[in-house]
């Protein structure tokens, strides 16, 4: 059993926030039903340019539907310069932290946001360049992603890289790369 506080626990029991925006202003969806987590995350904006409404619709655990939840609450009043500023471990500190298996899902709600964001921004619908080289096929996270957070959240391991993005995590064939960018980010 996860080590989970009571406001984490509040947030799977009562979510807030559930369900979509007519018309919204940005919307993203991120994750894979394939690897377990999905996250639809959508916001409307007042005249004020803040975000007035957010919404989520998200398959996956008691973490992600929790963390989906609190990043509703935590946007809502923002504008999204202020919005944007919001991090994984802004989410999983407002939930009273999360267990290290768990980090993806915090993770994913600042990647919905960020793609909802570029959404409102340019009115394209991809969360990733489809340039981008996908260095995990398993979960389909591209070796952008893995430099990204492992730099964010001072990453040293394979087991966080999966603990945060679950790349590394299904067949195994990327570990060599992460192990490569992880000994090349961090010295």
């Amino acid at each position: 059993m996860w080590d989970y506080s009571e406001k984490m626990l509040d947030h799977f029991r009562h979510p807030r926030n559930v369900g979509k925006i007519e018309n919204p202003d940005g919307t993203a969806t991120v994750g894979s039903l394939a690897c377990g987590d999905a996250l639809t995350f959508q916001f409307k904006l007042g005249e004020d340019k803040k975000i007035k409404e957010a919404r989520f619709q998200t398959f996956g655990c008691a973490s992600a539907i929790a963390s989906s939840s609190a990043l509703t609450e935590m946007v809502i009043g923002k504008t999204l310069e202020e919005a944007a500023k919001i991090t994984n471990d802004d989410i999983a500190e407002y939930l009273g932290g999360l267990p290290p298996q768990k980090m993806h899902c915090s993770v994913m709600g600042r990647e919905a946001l960020e793609a909802a964001i570029k959404n409102y921004e340019t009115g394209t619908e991809q969360s990733r360049n489809l340039d981008e080289k996908v260095l995990c096929k398993c979960f389909n996270v591209s070796e952008n992603e893995v430099r990204r957070v492992i730099t964010e959240n001072s990453l040293n391991s394979v087991e966080e890289v999966k603990n945060y993005i679950k790349a590394g995590g299904g067949c195994g064939c990327c570990i060599p790369e992460i192990e490569k960018i992880l000994a090349e980010i961090n010295g």
